[in-house]
């Protein structure tokens, strides 16, 4: 193969990753769009996606986590973790403790309200997330969720490093 013909066979291979990677994070994006604004409509009264995460995080994890664990989790700034706890703690769903070693650091909990405003959050999109699953397919789900997680774990390293 000649010097030219090797260089555009590369550059047809690097347009066609090219080409993918726009498509997969399109779709990615799309269906990520159009499945919050699905969910956000049938959450109880005053709940936000983010806090039903936080809620989730926390019912979850059985314990007590610190704002800066919790923002670690979800990849946001503390000042939006404390944002979205300042709200939940306002709602009732959570509550904060200091740290007895260092009263700087915050513990938050999830409080019982918290747990039952979680649980009614989670039948209301468990439903809807069960409907996709079935109507694409469980084997087909099955099949593209490692892959799906491998994209995550991708940008997970990237963001750690």
């Amino acid at each position: 193969m000649t010097e030219v013909t090797e260089r555009s066979s590369l550059s047809e291979v690097d347009d066609q990753t090219d080409q993918l990677a726009i498509a997969i994070f399109s779709e990615l994006f799309a269906a990520d769009q159009l499945a919050r604004a699905r969910l956000a409509k049938v959450l109880p009264k005053g709940m936000e996606l983010s806090h039903f995460a936080v809620l989730n995080q926390l019912a979850r994890s059985g314990g007590e986590r610190s704002p800066a664990d919790l923002a670690r989790a979800f990849n946001v700034t503390r000042g939006a973790m404390t944002n979205t706890i300042s709200k939940l703690e306002w709602a009732g769903y959570v509550h904060i403790r200091p740290d007895w070693d260092d009263a700087r650091r915050k513990h938050i909990s999830i409080s019982p309200s918290g747990t039952k405003a979680r649980n009614a959050a989670l039948g209301a999109i468990a439903p809807i997330l069960a409907d996709a699953v079935r109507d694409i397919g469980v084997d087909k789900v099955k099949s593209a969720l490692p892959v799906i997680r491998a994209l995550r774990r991708q940008f997970t390293d990237e963001a750690t490093s």
